[in-house]
């Protein structure tokens, strides 16, 4: 499969993802939030239009590049290619577990990351809510990662499809049977464990990071105690949802001491 044939399947599993993680909140909803899908649809559009295909491309033109420039932690071990690719595939989730709890630590990325924050109403489309300076930073990051781990394209592409996909899932203001989410959760962020990481309290909110796999937050004891419950807050601590055109300059605003 040629990169483009991916990215298309990729953009066709994007709205089929969403169209079913929507339908699943509808049918069985945690706390039936109405969602601020306007808002949050609106900084997707900017992000496309701004940052989508040139930091889609970017990663894809790091990892080609890398891949020739015979240098990388990979090229001085020789092992199987599936094992490179699962990995690197780790790798790129734990790096993607250490670069979030970066944007929660350092007053910089924040100014960015907040905006994600401030969603007032936790669903599906929260997934779709950041900055364009974020997915800029993020890009950027994960570029160094690829080139110092000489990451395959491959790992790269299948990477951005599953952080996706996660995205979408977790976020979703969705019920799951509780047998099944002890299960998953156990292997994989669960809607239930990424709902307390935009619980409008602090020390929730600074925790709780994994991405994919779930087991970053037990390994390096960032796991918040919290249980999701319908009627707990979502939100930025002392703060609220601002307009559209405040999302967007809030990062480049001076703050107060």
């Amino acid at each position: 499969m040629s990169e483009e044939q991916f990215q298309l399947l990729r953009g066709a599993g994007f709205v089929a993802a969403v169209t079913l993680a929507l339908l699943l909140q509808r049918l069985s909803p945690h706390a039936s939030v109405r969602g601020s899908w306007r808002v949050n649809g609106a900084l997707w559009l900017v992000n496309l239009i701004v940052t989508g295909f040139v930091c889609g491309a970017c990663a894809c033109t790091v990892a080609r590049w890398a891949a020739g420039a015979g240098f990388g932690a990979l090229r001085a071990v020789a092992v199987p290619r599936w094992l490179a690719i699962a990995t690197t595939l780790v790798t790129l989730d734990v790096v993607s577990y250490g670069w979030h709890r970066a944007n929660h630590r350092l007053p910089f990325l924040w100014r960015f990351h907040e905006i994600h924050h401030r969603d007032r109403f936790l669903d599906t489309t929260s997934a779709l809510r950041f900055h364009f300076g974020e997915v800029a930073l993020t890009a950027s990051a994960r570029a160094v990662i690829i080139v110092l781990f000489t990451i395959p394209l491959t790992s790269v592409l299948t990477f951005e499809a599953l952080v996706l996909g996660a995205a979408i899932f977790h976020h979703s203001d969705l019920k799951l049977p509780p047998r099944l989410e002890r299960a998953l959760s156990l292997v994989i962020v669960t809607p239930s464990i990424h709902w307390v990481h935009h619980h409008r309290v602090r020390r929730d909110t600074d925790a709780n990071y994994s991405t994919i796999l779930s087991l970053w937050d037990r390994l390096f004891a960032s796991k918040t105690p919290t249980h999701r419950t319908p009627e707990m807050e979502i939100g930025v601590q002392g703060e609220e949802e601002l307009t559209l055109p405040e999302l967007l300059l809030r990062p480049f605003l001076p703050r107060q001491a």
